[in-house]
């Protein structure tokens, strides 16, 4: 193991990380480390509730109303975690999401 590795037990602690000093410009390569870690990407559109009943009567076609309007920002999450609100685009004859706010921390508390 090289001298910048950290065992799984240093890394849960704290006080076994290398300190964050300011060393000047940070880049993408800064994150090389975590570029393969699986994130899961969620958009969501809006939410329904119903009962089970009501779900099993959806068909091809069914319209399932949500809890947002037209043209609403919706919700981006990272790993179950609001990190940004977007807007829903078409590219391509396919749907994609432009994010328009960045969510902070502390602002998350959907």
């Amino acid at each position: 193991m090289a001298s910048d590795d950290l065992s799984l037990e240093e890394f849960t602690d704290p006080a076994a990380l290398p300190a964050l000093e300011d060393h000047g410009e940070k880049s993408a390569a800064d994150l090389a480390t975590v570029f393969d870690v699986p994130v899961n990407i969620s958009a969501v559109l809006g939410k329904s509730h119903m009962s089970v009943a009501q779900l099993l009567q959806l068909n091809k076609g069914s319209v399932l109303e949500l809890d947002r309007k037209v043209g609403e920002a919706i919700d981006i999450f990272v790993n179950n975690r609001l990190v940004a609100r977007g807007e829903v685009v078409v590219v391509d004859d396919r749907l994609g999401v432009t994010m328009t706010e960045i969510i902070k921390t502390e602002d998350a508390g959907a």
